[in-house]
């Protein structure tokens, strides 16, 4: 079964900012559609102010490149559009052309569950530059968002140290797709299950549910309600207790619970949502063990977050199983990871590669030119540093000089008999996918083998530790001449201008 085909089943082609379009007319009318480029994507700062990031989206990216292509009607669609003239902004043999279109491009990409880091391509796209640019936009918005989440889920799962998160956030995520993405993402950053119910369906996620407060008022006593509720579904017992008074409802679970034993049943768990979670997990844990419900859960909702979560750890809370919704589904303290997809390369008319740089007064905000790969370096600690490298240019030396794109002054020395790893590996040639798609649970398994590989320090919540990402130093010193160079032309221009004025 296909996990995407039936909620992405139709043609996302149009799912673009008009930019794109108008650009694509530019290439096509100057002639120059099919000019070989390259673009990179990614990003220039962790999310949440941490030290990691998961990768995530590519398999929504994969399928949504399988099935670019302009319809008639996205073509009748795009002749309404009109410039500042009244006049349509688009001709006619233009639309034609996008009809006809093909993606041909080679793609290649950071497998999903991957750890990156900012400035490292996540992508890298390869062929006309009027394809390439049309799908800008679409792979910002399918990677984006599914890493930013699979990071936030990673976090927490570091926060309860092992112990199970549920993701309980399909209510109060933006719009359908957001609550999908992020569901699938969830589960990708370490999450063990989710309470959407379709996403289950989709993706194979395991799905979990208790109660609501909803059904406990609809009786006449809280009692009667969990009594109730153990006859319909015995095997699936675990007791949202703080409708009324949390430790009165603990004390009724406790009496429920004797009668599902009594019939060879279980009570899987209470659930607390309000109020002092330490004390009362701590009370409830009292409770039940006395009552000899020792294996008996308890499970916490109400706004987690990782923060949190490490608090309540700190106060010594014996919650064992996290529900986690609005703060995870919405990466409600950044909801943006800030990707961004720049162009490194264009073949010029002799066949050769001239590389291109964006400038900026902000140095972040500079980007690396060429044909990007990244290599991760392992030694007997674990990953030990990425060089980000060209392509046309790999480094064969013994010993390699890496260099920080912020900070020149901080600099590394690896040695080429490390072990490594291209992180970038070939997704689509010619168009053609030629990367065979791994499962959600390979892809969760990555998240879960990798992060124990890096440096603790890199999973603090709180002034994490920088891991060391630098450019090969040709690349780097490279990057620093060709700035210099246009920086320089500029000042050129800007005297030749003030001489004839």
């Amino acid at each position: 079964m296909e996990l995407t085909r039936d909620l992405y089943r139709n043609n996302l082609t149009l799912l673009t900012d008009l930019y794109q379009l108008t650009m694509a007319y530019g290439y096509w009318k100057s002639g120059t559609a099919e000019k070989e480029a390259v673009f990179s994507l990614f990003f220039r700062k962790h999310p949440f102010q941490g030290g990691f990031t998961i990768a995530a989206g590519l398999e929504h990216v994969v399928e949504f490149l399988q099935k670019f292509k302009f319809t008639q009607e996205d073509t009748d669609y795009l002749s309404t559009l009109k410039g500042n003239d009244g006049q349509p902004m688009f001709e006619p043999a233009f639309l034609e052309y996008l009809q006809n279109l093909r993606f041909t491009c080679e793609v290649d990409a950071v497998p999903e569950g991957t750890v990156v880091f900012p400035q490292e391509p996540m992508l890298r796209v390869k062929g006309p530059i009027l394809q390439c640019q049309l799908i800008e936009t679409p792979l910002l918005n399918l990677i984006n968002f599914q890493s930013l989440i699979a990071t936030k889920a990673a976090r927490m799962v570091i926060a309860t140290k092992g112990e199970p998160v549920l993701e309980f956030g399909l209510r109060r995520a933006q719009g359908i797709d957001g609550a999908m993405t992020a569901s699938r993402a969830a589960y990708i950053g370490g999450c063990d299950s989710t309470s959407n119910v379709l996403a289950g369906k989709l993706y194979g996620i395991p799905v979990k549910g208790t109660h609501a407060h909803s059904w406990v008022m609809s009786f006449e006593s809280e009692l009667e309600s969990f009594e109730t509720y153990a006859e319909v579904l015995p095997n699936n017992c675990i007791f949202l207790v703080d409708t009324y008074n949390t430790l009165d409802g603990v004390r009724n679970a406790i009496t429920v619970g004797k009668k599902l034993q009594e019939k060879g049943h279980r009570l899987a768990g209470i659930r607390l949502d309000s109020g002092d979670l330490a004390y009362f997990s701590i009370e409830a844990r009292k409770l039940l063990d006395a009552a000899g419900f020792k294996d008996t859960s308890i499970v916490a909702s109400n706004d987690l977050d990782e923060n949190i979560i490490a608090s309540l750890k700190e106060q010594g809370a014996m919650i064992n199983v996290w529900g986690v919704g609005t703060k995870l589904i919405t990466a409600f303290d950044q909801p943006a990871l800030g990707a961004v997809y720049k162009l490194t390369a264009l073949r010029n008319d002799e066949g050769k590669w001239d590389y291109k740089v964006k400038l900026s007064e902000q140095t972040l905000k500079i980007s690396t030119p060429g044909i990007q790969q990244v290599r991760r370096y392992t030694n007997e600690k674990g990953f030990t540093a990425d060089m980000i490298y060209d392509t046309e240019h790999t480094p064969t030396e013994e010993t390699i000089t890496i260099i920080d794109p912020m900070d020149f002054t901080k600099q590394r020395k690896l040695s080429n008999r490390w072990v490594y790893e291209d992180l970038l590996v070939p997704i689509l040639r010619k168009g053609k996918l030629v990367y065979q798609l791994p499962s959600l649970e390979s892809i969760r398994q990555r998240v879960h083998d990798q992060l124990p590989r890096f440096h603790e320090g890199i999973k603090r919540f709180v002034n994490p530790h920088v891991y060391h990402v630098g450019l090969e130093k040709g690349l780097y010193e490279f990057k620093t001449n060709l700035i210099l160079e246009l920086r320089s032309r500029k000042v050129s221009e800007q005297l030749s201008v003030n001489s004839e004025q």
